[in-house]
């Protein structure tokens, strides 16, 4: 037995805790431990108030001939979760319609840590130390993609085992 599911969500500070209640719900269903439970959903958490901040400013072109300003992208008030619990394994993807991640993000090697004082990217530093692989990507001309993966333990008489 498997589940998954998605969600569509406004980029609003709102939505964060509701996605990671959802995903708490789904694996305490489950029967998935606690702690990985826990961890994977502080992962998430930041995997979404990172497409809240960062996920809509895109912009699409006009027709020929106009200024060249661009409008809003129609999805960049929006972002999406989704959860894949099956067998030994949970995976879960977060995409924005945004911007995406500056080149040296997408390709800098997990091993990498911030500094201290660093402004930004402590928080999918975060999401790579709580999961056990992680991808950062971006999808041309539709935003950026948070990844990543996590093994799971079921308590004993989960619903959803190996």
């Amino acid at each position: 037995m498997s589940i998954w599911w998605s969600l569509h969500l406004r980029r609003e500070a709102a939505s964060v805790p509701l996605a990671r209640r959802f995903l708490l719900g789904t694996m305490e269903t489950a029967g998935v431990d606690p702690d990985i439970s826990f961890d994977l959903s502080v992962a998430l958490s930041e995997a979404c108030a990172n497409a809240v901040e960062h996920g809509g400013d895109r912009t699409v072109l006009g027709e020929p001939g106009d200024s060249g300003t661009g409008r809003p992208s129609a999805d960049s008030g929006q972002y999406r979760v989704t959860a894949y619990l099956d067998g030994e394994k949970c995976r879960i993807e977060v995409s924005d319609s945004g911007p995406g991640f500056p080149a040296r993000r997408a390709l800098r090697p997990a091993a990498h840590s911030p500094q201290a004082d660093a402004e930004s990217g402590r928080g999918l530093d975060l999401i790579q130390q709580l999961s056990d692989h992680v991808q950062f990507g971006n999808r041309p001309g539709h935003g950026a993609v948070v990844s990543f993966d996590k093994v799971l333990k079921w308590r004993e008489g989960a619903l959803l085992t190996v």
